[in-house]
């Protein structure tokens, strides 16, 4: 029994360093569905950018335009 298990355990050693190594699939590249998902994935990041910019424009000009207007309440150019 002790030899059965020894022998397995050796099969499936080199079994797994031989399935790991490939075998002939290094002139394989991205399938058509895998480079729509990657594009798909893309889009969806540049389409939430352009309103986040936005976002952060706006956030920006009520900052500036709050301190501008407290200046001229307040009389800060005399």
């Amino acid at each position: 029994m002790r030899t059965i298990s020894a022998t397995l355990l050796s099969l499936m050693i080199t079994a797994g360093t031989a399935l790991a190594a490939g075998g002939g699939a290094e002139g394989e590249g991205l399938s058509l569905l895998a480079t729509f998902f990657i594009a798909f994935g893309i889009l969806i990041v540049l389409f939430q950018f352009v309103p986040g910019i936005m976002l952060l424009v706006g956030m920006l000009k009520g900052v500036f335009s709050a301190s501008e207007k407290k200046a001229h309440e307040t009389g800060g150019d005399k």
